[in-house]
């Protein structure tokens, strides 16, 4: 008797786990797998975790130890060799060109995180452990995958990889899940009882009320899809990391002072700041990555006051050009590696421009930078501090 409570308790929790993928959002969906994973590695040691993984002294060492698995030394998308990108809560490992097109799916859909460029918490490696690697996320994701279906490889066209990402992870084509099966446990003791499964197996697939599944779209979404299937065919060139330093003078929204936050938008991806509360002067020093797509768009800055019962006021917005950087990234890319910090042009302020003052870019230690205080147009006053790292794609 105690057996089938425990299976009927089981079957339960199955079940609700399955309507939580589809109600939860993004972010309580990624942060309820992570605390999924780091629950079972302590106290179920689940088959998903390599004990070794739990010994090693921090998150680094044990993504380090990850990324030596076999599967993932490729690409769980393309095959590319030495994958230094990963799709949460996917727990996939991919590469530079796949990550591209999953930074454009949106981070509703897969939050990517660089290998070398992020710092990892140990809930993120948790995640990427309780997948299981590459292995396991590929078993599950392409356990569909027609025989006749060419996956793409390395060197495949745009369109080829951004049409397979999005039916692997986004449509979800080819996986193999109970809840898509919808197997009916009908009581032949209870007939009644079929009416009841047969709904609750409709409203876990969203097919009835209350809830919609947000895979299924109206037919008159079928032009936002478009334009999402469209934004996933563009070719990357490269990254872009914007570190949002401060704010100076800003404009006042509310009666005394504003709750300003900056917006950032390099084509369709766009990304924002925290809110600082009460000030017109905030420091962020908050660090964002952007794909830079081509042809390469011009970096758009918006600067909002958060309001709770109102919509968000604007504190003014500016453009910057990033080309410059990008052609002293690929000159620097060809050129011999130069230690220290080396000045390679200077962009002069002018009393009507967005430049607040003269904007240098220079290398680094290896790395491309320009520092760029901007002027905030359409607004009574303000000014915002950046500063703005290329990564070519080659690297």
């Amino acid at each position: 008797m105690q057996q089938v409570k425990t299976k009927e308790a089981e079957e339960g929790r199955m079940e609700e786990n399955n309507l939580l993928h589809f109600l939860d959002s993004p972010n309580a969906h990624y942060r309820r797998k992570c605390e999924e994973y780091g629950s079972r590695s302590r106290h179920d040691g689940d088959a998903h975790f390599d004990a070794s993984d739990m010994d090693l002294a921090n998150a680094s060492e044990r993504l380090e130890h990850l990324l030596k698995q076999p599967a993932n030394k490729f690409c769980a998308d393309c095959g590319t060799p030495d994958p230094k990108w990963a799709a949460l809560p996917f727990g996939a490992l991919i590469c530079i060109k796949c990550s591209g097109t999953h930074r454009s799916l949106g981070v509703h859909i897969s939050k990517v995180i660089s290998v070398n460029l992020d710092e990892w918490t140990d809930e993120e490696v948790n995640c990427l452990a309780g997948s299981g690697g590459n292995a396991r996320v590929n078993t599950r994701y392409e356990a569909f995958l027609p025989d006749n279906y060419k996956k793409p490889r390395h060197d495949c066209t745009t369109e080829e990889r951004s049409n397979f990402i999005r039916k692997k992870y986004e449509l979800q084509q080819f996986v193999t899940d109970p809840q898509f099966s919808c197997p009916l446990r009908v009581n032949t003791k209870h007939p009644a009882d079929k009416h009841q499964q047969q709904q609750n197996c409709s409203v876990r697939h969203g097919f009835g009320h209350p809830f919609r599944n947000s895979w299924r779209r109206k037919d008159t979404d079928h032009k936002g899809l478009k334009k999402m299937t469209d934004v996933g065919m563009v070719e990357f060139v490269g990254l872009i990391k914007v570190d949002i330093r401060r704010g100076t003078n800003l404009a006042v929204r509310d009666v005394m002072s504003s709750d300003p936050y900056v917006m950032l938008n390099l084509g369709h991806q766009s990304m924002k700041t925290r809110v600082i509360k009460n000030t017109l002067n905030p420091v962020w020093n908050e660090r964002l990555m952007l794909s830079i797509p081509h042809p390469v768009p011009p970096l758009k800055l918006q600067v909002f006051d958060k309001d709770t019962f109102s919509s968000d006021d604007r504190m003014g917005d500016v453009e910057v050009d990033i080309q410059p950087l990008i052609a002293a990234a690929r000159e620097h890319e060809s050129s011999a590696a130069v230690a220290g910090s080396v000045e390679v042009t200077k962009l002069l302020a002018v009393d009507d421009g967005t430049l607040a003052r003269d904007s240098v870019i220079s290398v680094v230690d290896g790395k491309v930078k320009q520092e760029i205080s901007l002027r905030l147009q359409n607004v009574e006053h303000g000014e915002l501090e950046i500063e703005l790292e290329c990564v070519p794609l080659s690297q």
